[in-house]
């Protein structure tokens, strides 16, 4: 009987030419410029607003902290969560010094991490907003406060920083926040028996759990969980105790979202599928998916499962993106996908990698790593522009610079990346992905290691384990695997066949093998001292169509090759976009094109391109006669890299 032993992760090196520009990006351009956009340093424009929130004259959180700190003086300015701009910011900095050491950025960072101590109160409350302009406020309104949102992301940052620089100042920040909040909420008398409006808190605790090994931080982020929705009207009843006046509220409207947007119309156990806001909806998601873990809670896993089956089979975009209104940011109805008013919010594509990443440490599924690769090769992705100083709030998968400015209804959408935003959630929750994009290639679930993406790397384990993967991935399906076992420990290998390759090739120690997938995950047992595996997937260009449910795709193509999805850009086809036709299985030519937006694999397939009609025709004309057009070649880009040259048109889904 093969006795297998258990590996334990200690480090992966990204060595992947794609993922290493964009981590030495977020370096070099990326955190110096936030850093100094946060300081009012940066001359940003940022009056073209997807939200239109009337938060344009500059950051000022780095000032609001010195403010509280008694640094400065002067009244709070931004949102309530103003705060967590900086804390996203340090933990993609942290994040960073595991890959490229940076001294300068080092004093940086170590100063900042002074000024958030200087800035906390002594009771471990932080939450600029209330220590600076309404102190007699903290907890009073938590349906719009952000407060243990805004905390949880300091908490996230500190366990991150506190992990990779072994700064103890950073982790007990953060500990005596979460000892702040054990004291005011719990179900004992006295306590306030109600949580956040934003979840995010819940993930955050269980993330300091792992690294404190205190329990009482994972049994308060199943308090909150399991507390959410209990009482429904928990939220009116604050607000009419605070003060019941529109004038009260900390962020205008709030108020007049309906209990499910908050996910606290009952509790989660209850909840058939999500709704609200989506980046909620992902967080709590998240914090689910590590509490149910760690706890065994199966009504917590139970959820975790019908969400995700309800966003990833009904609600979500073939690019990843999801929540599809601007109404709040929110998921809508099932199969209610339109394109060019999508939403997309590129942090809520962070936080389902979040999720997929979680889920990935419960079920061995090839799905949650399908999931993954899909957000961090497009949804999340077109986040940022190739100079990294540039960035998406929204994502739609069709644009018109005409229709954004002509059109209130699509005024959120945007063709050209903004410096810099009111609400600048995105911009460093991308950062703070791509700079810890090496926690996410590996998952080791009890005797088996599993690896799901294909991004280059070389991992460390225990016992003197290393595997190193090479590819030229995402533009080549060449997979090469080495692994050294020189203490010849026996263990479990998965490797994901993703759901876009539906043909593989491989060979162990250069032998073909025929190998069943089982749940997207083919396995090998590994025992010797060395071990070589190539494996080759299908990189064929795709024509993929939507269920037939979704009315917006009916009757239209999208491209992808690989994991990625491709758009049309006015840039390279002669306007307007919505005149060409691609027939399903036409001649396609791919070609990896290293001088364009940075390198990029660039796709042309066969079309008809219908005549445009004279301005001075009809509106409206006989549909039984033909309408002229011309055979053409149509150009597509990955979508991710979109809208970096000429401002124009976008499509991803075609005509055919």
């Amino acid at each position: 009987m093969q006795v297998y032993s258990t590996p334990k992760l200690n480090s992966v090196k990204v060595t992947s030419d794609f993922w290493k520009r964009y981590r030495e990006l977020v370096v070099k351009e990326v955190l110096p410029y936030q850093w100094k956009v946060m300081n009012d340093e940066a001359d940003i424009s940022i009056s073209e607003d997807p939200q239109n929130n009337g938060q344009d004259i500059n950051s000022h959180a780095i000032a609001n902290l010195k403010i509280a700190a008694g640094q400065m003086k002067g009244h709070h300015y931004g949102f309530p969560f103003q705060d967590t701009d900086v804390y996203k910011w340090l933990e993609a900095a942290a994040y960073s010094f595991g890959y490229h050491p940076n001294p300068d950025l080092k004093k940086i960072t170590d100063n900042l991490i002074d000024l958030i101590a200087d800035a906390q109160e002594d009771d471990g409350y932080l939450s600029t907003y209330f220590q600076i302009d309404a102190p007699e406020r903290k907890f009073k309104r938590l349906q719009q406060s952000h407060e243990l949102y805004t905390m949880g992301h300091y908490i996230e940052a500190g366990v991150a920083y506190h992990h990779e620089t072994g700064n103890q100042k950073a982790l007990d920040i953060a500990k005596r926040m979460a000892d702040c909040i054990d004291k005011n909420f719990g179900l004992e008398e006295g306590k306030i028996h109600g949580y956040d409006g934003h979840s995010e808190i819940e993930l955050a605790l269980s993330r300091l759990y792992e690294e404190t090994g205190e329990k009482r931080y994972l049994d308060l982020a199943h308090y909150f969980l399991n507390q959410r929705g209990q009482d429904p009207a928990f939220f009116d009843k604050q607000i009419k105790a605070d003060g019941d006046s529109p004038d009260r509220d900390l962020i205008a409207g709030m108020r007049d979202f309906p209990r499910e947007y908050y996910l606290a119309a009952e509790p989660i156990k209850d909840q058939k599928v999500p709704q609200g806001h989506a980046v909620r909806v992902v967080y709590l998601c998240t914090g689910m998916a590590y509490v149910a873990r760690y706890t065994g809670d199966k009504d917590l896993l139970a959820a975790c499962d019908r969400f995700w089956n309800d966003i990833v089979k009904r609600q979500m975009y073939i690019t990843g993106n999801i929540g599809q209104t601007t109404n709040g940011e929110a998921f809508t109805y099932d199969y209610d996908l339109p394109n060019d008013t999508d939403y997309g919010e590129t942090c809520a594509s962070v936080g389902m990698s979040f999720f997929a990443r979680q889920m990935l440490n419960i079920h061995a599924k090839g799905e949650y790593g399908d999931v993954l690769e899909k957000e961090l090769f497009n949804g999340a992705l077109s986040g940022m522009a190739l100079d990294g100083k540039h960035f998406f709030y929204v994502n739609p998968l069709e644009a018109d610079s005409k229709a954004s400015k002509g059109n209130p209804g699509k005024s959120h959408v945007l063709t050209h990346r903004a410096d810099w935003f009111g609400c600048a959630c995105c911009p460093a929750n991308l950062a703070r992905l791509i700079t810890s994009v090496d926690e996410y290639l590996y998952t080791v679930n009890g005797d088996t290691i599993l690896s799901h993406q294909f991004i280059s790397n070389e991992a460390e384990f225990d016992d003197g384990l290393k595997i190193v993967q090479t590819n030229h991935f995402p533009w080549s399906g060449d997979i090469h695997y080495e692994i050294e076992n020189p203490n010849d420990k026996s263990f479990k290998l998965g490797i994901r066949i993703p759901s876009w390759s539906a043909n593989f090739d491989l060979e162990v120690n250069g032998s073909a093998k025929d190998l069943p997938v089982e749940d997207g995950f083919i396995y090998l047992n590994v025992d010797d001292k060395s071990l070589t595996i190539d494996l080759k997937l299908d990189m064929d260009v795709k024509f993929m169509r939507a269920s037939n449910r979704v009315s917006d795709d009916f009757n239209e193509v999208a491209i992808q090759r690989g994991p990625i999805v491709y758009a049309a850009e006015q840039a390279d086809n002669q306007a307007p976009l919505s005149l060409y036709e691609v027939t399903p299985g036409a001649k396609t030519e791919y070609k990896y094109d290293e001088k364009l937006l940075d390198g990029v694999g660039v796709v042309k397939v066969t079309a008809k391109r219908q005549k445009i009609d004279d301005d001075n025709a009809p509106l409206y004309v006989d549909a039984t006669k033909p309408v002229d057009s011309d055979s053409t070649e149509l150009t597509l880009v990955p979508y991710y890299a979109w809208a970096n040259r000429e401002n124009g048109q976008m499509r991803v889904w075609l005509n055919k």
